[in-house]
This record gives structure tokens, sequence and C-alpha cells, in this order.
């Protein structure tokens, strides 16, 4: 089964990041890393609440926004106060802490690396954790299309809920879309369009990427969701709404994670070559 996880990126501070998430959410620890051939940390894995992510250090900075968010579904109003006051204490609050139409207890924060965590009380007995796309700008009205064309693309799939702002909200387009749950290989995401006069819309600061097991499913899903020729490079693509993914296979984490730092640094030049990855180059690049 294929497998998404988000993909956040760092300059150089992915690893001290994701301690720092760690060490604030419950239900969460970190995970396996892969180092480049001089000993530099390229990727780190951690999990929260179920959901895994990974910390890229791409060497430059790209600027994260809230247009890919998670939202975090926490059962004690306690719990989500002492999240809160750390993500908020060099963040910037997005919607503040309190109760709204849609929860009783609701808010939005950026964190001090840029990473957008949306806190939501829930009486389920199990704490939840949620991606969620906001489409602005030239991608505004475009969150169900989005959301029937990903669950075409990706199997496991299916549309759960669907709200549309309608008459009584004050937004002049009345068919876009204000809520929408859906899932992608089980797993659950959701999507909303905005029409406000944001200054964001979706980059490569947070890309999701997709883990497969073949050649013929990063082919597959390459010619399904890549739109913008140019955004191709290294397993990375970009879809026609503007969100960036990475069609990566399993066995490449294995030869990253290899201690002949030569393997490694071969491994790493051809990867440098390509657009999509080709596992059969790769695995003769191992091998030598």
């Amino acid at each position: 089964m294929k497998k998404i996880v988000p993909v956040i990126w760092f300059e150089k501070e992915g690893e001290e990041a994701a301690a720092y998430y760690t060490s604030i959410f419950p239900n969460s620890r970190l995970k396996e890393s892969v180092y480049g051939p001089e000993g530099n940390l390229i990727t780190r894995s951690f999990e929260i609440a179920g959901t895994e992510f990974s910390v890229l250090n791409g060497g430059m900075n790209i600027e994260k926004n809230p247009s890919i968010s998670f939202t975090v579904n926490l059962n004690a109003k306690e719990e989500i106060d002492r999240i809160w006051k750390e993500l908020a204490k060099e963040g910037n609050i997005l919607m503040p802490l309190e109760s709204y139409d849609f929860s009783e207890y609701y808010g939005w924060v950026q964190d001090v690396y840029g990473v957008c965590w949306q806190l939501m009380f829930t009486e389920k007995k199990e704490n939840s954790l949620v991606p969620g796309l906001l489409f602005t700008k030239e991608s505004y009205k475009d969150a169900e299309n989005a959301i029937r064309k990903y669950t075409e693309v990706f199997e496991g799939s299916g549309i759960e809920d669907l709200y549309y702002y309608g008459k009584e909200q004050l937004i002049e387009d009345k068919d876009a879309l204000m809520y929408g749950a859906f899932q992608l290989e089980n797993q659950q995401f959701s999507a909303m369009d905005s029409g406000l006069d944001h200054d964001f819309t979706f980059n490569e600061g947070i890309s999701l990427m997709v883990l497969v097991d073949s050649q013929e499913e990063i082919d597959g899903l390459w010619h399904k969701l890549s739109a913008v020729p140019d955004a191709e490079q290294c397993g990375w693509l970009k879809d026609e709404f503007g969100v960036s993914w990475q069609i990566v296979p399993r066995i490449l984490d294995e030869y990253l994670r290899d201690e002949d730092k030569e393997r490694v640094k071969r491994i790493m030049d051809e990867m440098l070559e390509m657009k999509k990855l080709e596992i059969e180059p790769l695995e003769d690049a191992y091998k030598g």
C-alpha cells in the first residue's frame, strides 16, 4: 500500500524542529534519520498521533505558509492550552484559541518555524491529526476539484463531507468549498477554499511524499499528477493546483541509510540527474 507523508522543508534546522514537535505533542516520537556522505542530516522522520512526518534539510530557506496546515484533534482542553502556549510563544496567532460556531474550542497558530497548526477540541477517545489544504489566489475554488482529482488518483480513497459557503455566509462565491473531508490511501485529509486577499499559496515549503514499491506505481502517479514540467526534479513534481508532491520508492530510504558513504554518494549523484525517479538506475548505483 502507498503511504503519504507530509514533508517540511528547512534550510538546516530540520532535526531541531523534529525534536521540538515531538517534545510538545502527545503520542509522538522521533524515528529514522538519513545522513549525507559528509555526515550532514538530510531527512528525519517523526510521528504525531499516528501520522508520519519527515523533515528535509534542503540547504536553502523556503518560507512555509498556511496553505498546508495540520489540524490536531485533542480530547482534553488542558492539553490544548499547554500545546498552544508552546506553539504561540514565538509564533503568530492566525485565529485565537476560543469558541467558534464549528468548534467549542479551537485555535490556528503558525509556529516559530513557520508551520501552521490548528488545535481543536474533540470528545472522541483518540487524538488524531489531519493535514489540510487551503486553496487561495489562482487556485481559489479548486478545493473540490482537487478532492475529486486526488480521490480518483489514489486507492483507498473516498469523499466524506463537502460543505459549501452558501447564502448565509458573507462571501460572493456561494459554491466555494467551506470545508471538505476526504481519505487518500486510508489517510485523512481536509481541504477548503479561501477567497480572502491572501499573499500566499502552495509551495515546496511543505510537500506530500508518496512512498511506493514499484516503478509501475511511480510511473502511474507521475503521469496523473505532474502538470508543471519545470518543477520536475529528483522525484518532485507539482500538480495542476500548485501542490508539490514527491513520488519515492521505499527502497531508496534503505539505500540512503547504508553505512557505506561511497554508496550513498553514488545514489545521491544518480538522483540529482533524474526528474522522475527510476528504480533500476538507483539499484545499479547502489551496487556500483
